[in-house]
């Protein structure tokens, strides 16, 4: 695969890692014109999903997939699919920043930045005698 904004060739890792910074992309077949992006995503699944210690599909969950494929309720599990995956990135996303929001306000941050003030207001201090 070539990347046209950069200018090189890149590989899935490349595309993972796009994927993982939330920046969006197409994949364009350079002799067809036709948009591949979903193929490569699943190629990308398939090869994470070869490795137990990965797995997010269990069989169970591929089954239960399949059996909405061509009946009325594909398109309402599909949205279901998208829209809980988004919450949960949402609550994921709040969870952290609650935490980093503690860790950089706990008594023990907030003591260490007095600590690095005065050491710097008393290195100032010392160098100007």
């Amino acid at each position: 695969m070539y990347d046209t904004t950069q200018s090189k060739y890149v590989n899935l890792e490349f595309i993972k890692r796009l994927i993982n910074d939330r920046l969006e992309f197409k994949i364009i077949d350079s002799k067809s014109d036709a948009d591949i992006t979903k193929s490569v995503l699943l190629q990308i699944i398939a090869e994470s999903e070869s490795n137990e210690h990965q797995s997010l599909l269990t069989d169970a969950l591929l089954k239960q997939l399949i059996r909405f494929y061509d009946s009325e309720m594909e398109v309402f599990v599909r949205q279901y699919l998208e829209q809980s995956l988004v919450q949960f990135i949402e609550q994921q996303d709040k969870v952290q920043s609650m935490v980093k929001n503690m860790v950089d306000n706990s008594p023990m941050t907030v003591f260490s930045k007095m600590m690095e003030q005065n050491m710097s207001v008393w290195n100032f201090t010392k160098k100007e005698k």
